[in-house]
C-alpha cells in the first residue's frame, strides 16, 4: 500500500486514497468528503493501485471547426476495462467462520457479531445456518468478495442455545478471469458455546482489530472436519462385551494424586499407544472400561474422592459416564470437577 492507491475498509463501510501515514500502523485516507480518516493499514484493502491509473484525456483542444457552422467530431469513447489487484499467494481458499464480541470488557453480557472471512483472491457465495434436531434454518446467505469479510449477524448471548450445531455451505468463483476450479464445500461445525463465557477465548488475528473466535471452514484448499459421535456409537460402546480381537497396549501409567484426590485423564492417547483401526465406539468402550476398573480398584475406600479427566469436546464421553453414575454406582456421588483446574473438562466422584 502506497500513497495514491485506492483503498475499501474491510470492518466498516467506506474507504477513499491514500494521501499519507502515521507510522508504519496507519494509513491516512480521504474520503469523498476530503477530509483524511486515520485507518489501521490491516483494516484497508487496495482496490486500484495508482500503477495502473488509467491516462486521463488530454485536455488540448482537437478537431476545432474552421467555421461556424461546422459541427466538431466526437472522439470515440475507448471502453475502460478495470480489475482489482489480487493478493499474491492468495488463489490458495482460506475461509473462516468468525465470532466477535461487541464489548470484549464486558464478555459476560456482551453481544457477538458472526462474520465469514474469505482470505482468497476467489468471489465466494455461501449459505450460514443452524440445525435444531435434524430441522435446518438458513441465517444468512450472500457473496464475500475477494479478500474481505462479510458479516452474517447480530446475536445475544440468549440465543446461543440455538447455535450449538451450524453449517456453512460455500462456492468459489472469479467473475472476470480464468481460474482453478475448487470443490464444493459443506461444513457442519459443533459449537462450543461454553466458550463465549471465557475471556480468553477471544485471540487477536489478522482480520480484526478485536479480539475474535475464529473456526476453520477452509484451510488452504482442504474443507475442515469436524469428528462426531452418534448416539448409536454410545449405545454400542456401552452394550459391546469386548474392544476388539486384536489386542492395544495400554500405557502403563500410575495415577496422579494430588491434595488426596486421585487424577485419572481418561483421554485415549493418555491410556493407549495405539489407536489405529479402532472405531470411535470401541475407544469409548476402552475409556469406560477403565472408568470402571478405577471405580472398582477404589470401592473400599470410602470418602476418597477420584477425578475423570474426560475433556469437553462433543460432550459424549462425559454423557457416558454420567448415565454409567446414574445406573450402576447410584450410591456413589458425583460432581464437575474444580473449574480452576480442570475447566469444564473433568467430573469427581466421591467413594461412599
Amino acid at each position: 500500500m502506497k500513497i495514491g492507491d485506492k483503498v475499501r475498509f474491510l470492518s466498516e463501510v467506506g474507504g477513499g486514497i491514500v494521501k499519507g501515514f502515521q507510522g508504519k500502523d496507519i494509513a491516512l485516507v480521504e474520503g469523498e468528503d476530503g477530509f483524511e480518516i486515520p485507518m489501521l493499514v490491516k483494516e484497508c484493502v487496495v482496490i486500484e493501485t495508482d500503477d495502473y491509473n488509467i491516462p486521463l484525456k488530454s485536455n488540448k483542444k482537437t478537431n476545432v471547426p474552421e467555421t461556424v457552422d461546422e459541427e466538431p467530431e466526437e472522439e470515440e469513447e475507448k471502453p475502460v476495462t478495470y480489475r482489482a489487484p489480487e493478493i499474491k499467494g492468495n488463489d490458495v481458499l482460506n475461509v473462516y467462520l468468525a465470532y466477535v464480541p461487541q464489548d470484549v470488557k464486558a464478555i459476560s453480557t456482551t453481544a457477538f457479531d458472526a462474520y465469514l472471512v474469505n482470505d482468497s483472491n476467489y468471489f465466494i457465495d455461501y449459505l450460514y445456518l443452524s440445525a435444531e434436531g435434524k430441522n435446518w434454518t438458513l441465517r444468512s446467505r450472500g457473496t464475500v468478495a475477494p479478500n474481505m469479510k462479510q458479516l452474517l449477524e447480530e446475536f445475544e448471548k440468549s440465543e446461543l442455545s440455538n447455535m450449538e450445531h451450524v453449517a456453512v455451505q460455500l462456492l468459489a468463483y472469479k467473475d472476470d478471469r480464468t481460474f482453478l476450479m475448487k470443490p464444493v464445500v459443506g461444513t457442519e461445525l459443533r459449537i462450543d458455546t461454553v466458550k463465549f463465557y471465557k475471556l480468553h477465548t477471544f485471540q487477536q488475528t489478522d482480520f480484526f482489530a478485536e479480539p475474535a473466535l475464529l473456526y476453520d471452514i477452509v484451510r488452504d484448499d482442504e474443507e475442515a472436519k469436524q469428528v462426531f459421535v452418534s448416539a448409536d456409537d454410545i449405545k454400542e460402546a456401552l452394550l459391546q462385551k469386548s474392544v476388539s480381537d486384536k489386542p492395544k497396549m495400554p500405557k502403563n501409567r500410575q495415577p496422579k494424586v494430588k491434595n488426596d484426590i486421585v487424577e485419572i485423564d481418561l483421554h485415549i492417547h493418555e491410556l493407549l499407544d495405539d489407536t489405529g483401526g479402532m472405531s470411535n465406539a470401541e475407544m469409548l468402550h476402552y475409556q469406560l472400561d477403565v472408568f470402571r476398573k478405577t471405580l472398582d480398584e477404589y470401592k473400599n475406600k470410602k470418602g476418597q474422592r477420584i477425578v475423570f479427566i474426560h475433556g469437553k469436546g462433543d460432550g459424549v464421553l462425559r454423557r457416558a459416564i454420567l448415565d454409567e453414575l446414574k445406573r450402576k454406582y447410584k450410591n456413589y456421588s458425583s460432581q464437575d470437577a474444580s473449574f480452576r483446574e480442570y475447566g469444564f473438562g473433568a467430573t469427581m466422584v466421591t467413594i461412599h
